[in-house]
């Protein structure tokens, strides 16, 4: 368990801006709100990919989309389900940037 603690952290995080941040937002503002927990998802998985040494890292873009779907039902519509699959791009996408940061900074391709 100890050795999951960036992770764990990456994900709290991410559960705040997937269950906290929205009510926050008003009626006229939620793409707004969107957009700014789409970046910071991919924000916080080049920080996991970067950080974490652990395989487990590998499982967070599958996490992120799995975690973002009950919000669907209690803050948007069942349209907003398709932002999911978003969540789940962007995670790949910012996990291999992050990944690649790191085989850079220690120079190895693990």
């Amino acid at each position: 368990m100890r050795k999951y603690v960036k992770e764990i952290i990456v994900l709290i995080l991410q559960l705040f801006m997937f269950y906290i941040f929205p009510m926050f937002g008003g009626p006229t503002d939620i793409m707004g709100v969107i957009v700014l927990i789409i970046v910071v998802t991919f924000i916080l998985a080049i920080m996991i990919g970067a950080l974490s040494k652990e395989k487990i890292k590998y499982l967070y873009p599958v996490v992120t989309a799995i975690v973002f779907i009950p919000t669907v039902y209690i803050y948007y519509n069942e349209l907003a389900m398709i932002h999911a699959v978003w969540y789940l791009v962007i995670s790949v996408i910012g996990m291999a940037i992050g990944v690649t940061i790191r085989r850079i900074a220690v120079g190895r391709w693990e």
